[in-house]
């Protein structure tokens, strides 16, 4: 029998589940400052505060944005072996260019089909022209360094870097999730594309349950191995990270990207002044209750090491709120 709309809209106010009017209304509109956004729609800018801050990032092999640059460009890359080409304006994973490796002249993207000189040029040539920036714009790209993944990682993720989601509020860690690449994502840590989320504990820096394309799941498609379980490496140094983006940009409502290296550590990828809400699917959470209670009690907490401790003491997994 098909549940009535109404009923399936109460069911889901019960649980605290935040839509995408509320979180625009009460969130996005009402703590984000419309001039403080290119900070963190513009990853450049985003890595140059960061830098300042002395927050780790990947590091920056090269910026294109002229179609003269492309020919310096290659000379660079002669230097590297594996990196990363992504618009600085781009949004949900589009354009990202994962090499990671070469044969002679050619690059190796990460399913191991190589690309010649030209084809490169030509990806870079249309990140330039914006074709996938915010608005289509004209864009920079960015070449910078491949992350190598934590170890921890490795049986649950398939080709691509596994990257983590801090949704924070005035510098308090609310809700995480891990997202990890599928051979359905090709490698890429996006939900859109196919990637899975798996919930995280707050507290613990454990994973919960996970969600694949709006199914729960137990185990990883492409490996078999369980998602829930895992302890995230750095936890605690990857909640102050998060907590300190929000001095960082001013934006009071924000997703904080990192991502693990096996020698660096945390790393900010990138920060979204617009955080998608499958964050609560995959921490079978509803974010509202939460966020209630940061607005209520952020005032009282005068530095990153009591935004995280209320932040442990009250949204630990399995705490009635």
């Amino acid at each position: 029998m098909k549940i009535p709309l109404i009923h399936t809209c109460k069911r889901l106010k019960e649980r605290g589940v935040v839509g995408i009017n509320r979180r625009n209304a009460e969130y996005t509109l009402k703590y984000n400052k419309r001039k403080l956004y290119p900070l963190v729609d513009d990853k450049l800018r985003t890595k140059q505060l960061a830098i300042l801050e002395d927050i780790a990032v990947p590091d920056l092999y090269d910026v294109v944005e002229s179609q003269a640059q492309k020919k310096e460009m290659l000379d660079i890359l002669k230097y590297y072996n594996d990196f990363v080409i992504k618009p600085a304006r781009g949004s949900g994973g589009n354009g990202i260019l994962v090499i990671s490796g070469k044969s002679k002249d050619m690059f190796r993207k990460l399913n191991g089909v190589l690309m010649a000189p030209e084809e490169l040029n030509y990806h870079v040539s249309k990140i330039i022209s914006g074709m996938y920036s915010l608005g289509g714009h004209p864009d920079k790209a960015l070449i910078e360094y491949k992350v190598q993944f934590d170890p921890v990682f490795e049986v649950i993720s398939y080709l691509g870097v596994p990257d983590i989601r801090v949704i924070v509020l005035f510098g308090v860690p609310v809700m995480s999730m891990v997202r990890l690449p599928t051979r359905l994502s090709d490698g890429k840590a996006n939900l859109h594309q196919g990637a899975i989320g798996a919930g995280i504990d707050i507290a613990t820096g454990k994973t919960l349950t996970a969600v694949w394309r709006n199914d729960i799941i137990y185990e990883h498609p492409d490996t078999g191995y369980p998602v829930s379980g895992i302890t995230i490496p750095s936890w605690d140094i990857l909640l102050t990270i998060s907590a300190k983006c929000f001095e960082l940009t001013g934006l009071g409502y924000l997703g904080v990207d990192i991502v693990l290296d096996k020698k660096l550590g945390p790393l900010i990828l990138e920060l979204n002044a617009r955080p998608g809400l499958n964050i609560q699917i995959a921490n079978q959470t509803g974010l509202l209750k939460r966020l209630e209670m940061v607005e209520k009690h952020y005032k009282d907490l005068k530095n990153v090491t009591e935004r995280i401790d209320f932040a442990k003491q009250n949204f630990a997994h399995g705490k009635i709120i």
